[in-house]
């Protein structure tokens, strides 16, 4: 289809490599069309589909979104309100969707729809959805505290027809597809991570080299030089759960407990990280001439976006036996 037939690994690999953009947005950006919209279409998706949507969005001719969240339903999948109704040959779409990644420029969306009224985890579908059909609407690009370079829209949908050939898989599959994929999202978050607050410490650490507080350097002092060599330790200890993490997906095994411990600690570690450098860096560090202002603001969504710190708690917990699995 156009890729260069690579396993997982690969794609971290590339996630840690634009860690080095001096901003959020973008890697977030990217990671949307490469690991988050378009997994389930490459594992599921008929021939047809994949010719039409996955050809065109590898080669970048396609900008492609992923439709889960609702302004009722952010990490509460099971909870979307949104239906594409089966009438003939087509589905019809009507609902809405919030916090859009790419969603005011994207060809087309990766659409999580109840299409019956069965169980909430088996009613569910995905549906390949061209942007430029009658009746969607964009309302509005979000004005969001930060990963301001990446849109984020909110669209609406109203008697949306597509063709039912656009449905991934199997009918009432989605919700077990979206949580494969949120697989792959939540590891590329985490390796799109490590690479900020590498150079966040850096960067603090040479700063607080050169600026003086009370007649001698900032760093000089313990409480300071401590704090930022434990934030590098625990920087190496994600890599190394990230690393374990992925060897494992690529063998084939289920990671959903060890990529939401990994997704959970890196929500946290980027808070810590950009909070305790940017003290160090005093009145220069509210400013925004500086990186760790920016990555205090775009990195506060890790623990949002993707599934909830306390999503991940309640996966680890299922998955520890501590709370039934549903």
């Amino acid at each position: 289809y156009g890729g260069m037939g690579l396993d997982f690994s690969y794609n971290i690999a590339v996630a840690e490599e634009l860690g080095n953009i001096r901003c959020g947005g973008i890697p977030m950006a990217i990671g949307v069309q490469t690991g988050m919209a378009t997994p389930a279409l490459t594992r599921f998706g008929s021939e047809e589909l994949k010719k039409q949507f996955l050809v065109p969005t590898i080669a970048g001719d396609f900008v492609a979104c992923l439709g889960i969240s609702e302004a009722g339903a952010g990490s509460d999948v099971a909870n979307i309100k949104t239906t594409a109704v089966r009438k003939g040959d087509e589905y019809v779409i009507n609902g809405g969707k919030m916090w859009i990644t790419s969603g005011s420029q994207a060809d087309w969306m990766c659409l999580l729809a109840n299409t019956s009224e069965g169980p909430p985890h088996q009613n569910k579908s995905l549906i390949c959805l061209p942007m430029n059909l009658p009746g969607i609407h964009v309302a509005k690009k979000i004005d969001k505290l930060g990963m301001r370079s990446s849109d984020t829209a909110q669209i609406f949908f109203e008697d949306v027809r597509v063709p039912c050939k656009n449905l991934i898989g199997e009918e009432g599959n989605g919700f077990t597809y979206q949580m494969l994929q949120f697989q792959e999202e939540r590891l590329w978050g985490v390796a799109s991570a490590l690479t900020p607050l590498e150079t966040v410490i850096q960067e603090t650490i040479d700063y607080t080299r050169q600026r003086k507080v009370f007649g001698r350097p900032v760093l000089h002092n313990q409480t300071v030089h401590f704090r930022l060599a434990e934030l590098a330790a625990e920087v190496e200890l994600l890599r190394s759960l990230l690393y374990r993490t992925v060897a494992l997906y690529v063998e084939g095994n289920d990671v959903t407990k060890f990529a939401s411990m990994a997704k959970l600690k890196v929500g946290r570690l980027t808070r810590e990280v950009t909070d305790s450098c940017l003290q160090f860096w005093g009145g220069m560090g509210f400013t925004s001439e500086v990186l760790v202002s920016r990555l205090y603001r775009d990195l506060r969504l890790m623990s949002i976006g993707g599934g909830s710190d306390e999503t991940m708690l309640s996966i680890i917990c299922k998955y520890m036996d501590i709370l039934p699995r549903k």
